[in-house]
């Protein structure tokens, strides 16, 4: 089902809007336990998140837990495609260590904000955030050995486009590791209906 453009701007202003108050400290929009209680029941290792502060964890909203399909390597370079407030874009810089490097790109203004003070906060010297989106990645050709997302993808109105920017920056015989949302059962039978669904 195609979406038009008015329907694309009205998904993004609502993104910006919902992650923004996310970004801000506002709970209750999420659904699933978020935070340290998120981390604690998705199977992130405390080896992981006990190297970061209290205050950065909190912010967590993941829905799953990407590392749990493989963890980068020492000296890795890791992509975290809409990476929110930076927890997993700094698990990954602590596991790909001081040679490696991380990179997070978010595309809500509050939350990209918020992940450069966590990266500060974290003493994280190996991480760095841009601004940008899934559909267009602000990154060159082949220069990723891993990349990851968490709850993203289900959200991008262009999903064969962003999928098409993922795998343009992975490096030949990298690995995509996605944790998400997915749709159970039959799919909307407009655009109206699938705009009214959208965040469901």
């Amino acid at each position: 089902m195609q979406i038009a453009h008015e329907q694309r701007k009205h998904i993004q202003a609502s993104i910006r809007d919902k992650y923004g108050q996310v970004a801000a400290g506002r709970a209750g929009k999420f659904k699933y336990p978020t935070g340290q209680a998120g981390l604690s029941g998705l199977g992130y290792h405390e080896a992981w998140t006990g190297r970061l502060p209290p205050g950065v964890l909190d912010c967590f909203c993941g829905v799953g837990n990407p590392f749990s399909l493989g963890l980068p390597g020492p000296g890795a370079r890791v992509l975290d495609v809409g990476s929110g407030c930076g927890v997993d874009t700094l698990v990954a810089a602590i596991l790909a260590g001081p040679d490696g490097r991380a990179v997070g790109v978010e595309s809500t203004p509050e939350m990209l904000a918020k992940a450069r003070e966590n990266a500060t906060t974290a003493g994280a010297a190996n991480a760095v955030f841009l601004a940008g989106s899934a559909e267009s990645l602000p990154l060159g050709d082949a220069q990723f050995d891993l990349v990851i997302s968490n709850g993203v993808y289900n959200l991008v109105p262009d999903k064969d486009q962003a999928l098409v920017e993922a795998f343009r920056v992975l490096k030949p015989g990298g690995r995509f590791q996605v944790a998400d949302q997915m749709l159970i059962g039959p799919p909307p039978l407009s655009a109206s209906e699938m705009m009214a669904t959208w965040f469901t």
